[in-house]
């Protein structure tokens, strides 16, 4: 069975997975994901950060690096 990003085992086709999915929220089954192993206070802090940095930005600078951003995704 293949591993998704977390090595969370899921099925490979679609409507496999669509069937657990639908069994893990009906309560069928319970959820196998593994915990990631990350703090969960440090999460949370770091969802904060990047909150107060986009606040203290101005449209301007937070246009400049998503011009920046989609120029180097797009670049070869």
């Amino acid at each position: 069975m293949p591993k998704g990003p977390k090595g969370e085992k899921r099925p490979a086709d679609v409507i496999g997975n669509a069937v657990k999915i639908a069994q893990i929220a009906t309560g069928e089954i319970e959820d196998d994901a593994e915990d990631d192993g990350k703090d969960p206070a440090a999460k949370a802090l770091g969802s904060k950060g990047g909150k107060a940095r986009a606040k203290k930005l101005t449209p301007e600078q937070r246009s400049e690096i998503a011009k920046k951003a989609a120029k180097k995704r797009w670049s070869e």
